[in-house]
């Protein structure tokens, strides 16, 4: 399904899709820029069959960003732009910013409803606002 969205138009560079929590709430339905001061998760805590604002949540559309969490992105444009931004966003905001790029540079960033996923949001790396992390993270919110 992820292909296939990425396929139906030439222009789409990356697909993002539907995260779940483990109890089924939407953890990640798309990016919106500006919330929280940079960026966050749009339609988090929502069923996983809500249909949200104006039906955004159920509806395959162009976005500004997603979360690399589940991300596809082709990787000639991948490359073009020069890739995640290891340097300054180690952990996060790293995939708003390519997303960002890609889009800049004339590509889409598409998010589908119809591919879902279970994901345990920093699950693997912990909180972000753990004392050996704050350091990091903060500076990545400049």
């Amino acid at each position: 399904q992820m292909v296939g969205e990425s396929q139906a138009d030439p222009k789409a560079a990356i697909v993002g899709i539907k995260l779940l929590y483990p109890n089924g709430l939407v953890q990640h339905a798309g990016v919106i820029l500006g919330v929280g001061g940079i960026a966050d998760h749009a339609h988090r805590g929502l069923t996983a069959q809500d249909p949200g604002y104006m039906a955004r949540a159920i509806c395959a559309q162009e976005l500004s960003a997603v979360t690399a969490a589940c991300m596809l992105c082709r990787r000639d444009v991948f490359d073009q732009v020069g890739g995640f931004d290891a340097e300054h966003l180690q952990v996060a905001f790293n995939d708003v910013d390519l997303c960002l790029k890609v889009g800049a540079a004339g590509w889409r960033v598409v998010w589908t409803p119809h591919v879902t996923a279970e994901h345990r949001e920093s699950l693997s790396r912990g909180s972000d606002f753990k004392p050996e992390h704050q350091a990091r993270f903060f500076a990545e919110n400049q």
